[in-house]
């Protein structure tokens, strides 16, 4: 199961989502804006407070740039198997 905290103006979320689209790999987004969650119940939640935050099997991960890097070494599929 992969979550993705976004917003709804956020470039960042825009790519990390198409990029799991490209992959075929499903997920929630969840809109911290429409939720009324701020940074800090982000960061309790998943550990970062910028978004996106990307947690996969209840595991975080961080954000796009790491799932990018994730991808690229093949250990997104590896994650995503557990």
């Amino acid at each position: 199961m992969v979550k993705i905290y976004s917003t709804s103006w956020c470039p960042s979320c825009v790519f990390a989502k198409r990029l799991l689209e490209e992959q075929n790999i499903p997920f929630e987004e969840i809109n911290i804006e429409e939720l009324g969650m701020s940074r800090e119940d982000l960061g309790e939640l998943t550990g970062g407070m910028t978004v996106p935050q990307i947690v996969i099997n209840n595991q975080s991960i961080g954000g796009y740039e790491d799932l990018l890097q994730l991808n690229q070494s093949g250990k997104l599929k590896e994650l995503l198997k557990k």
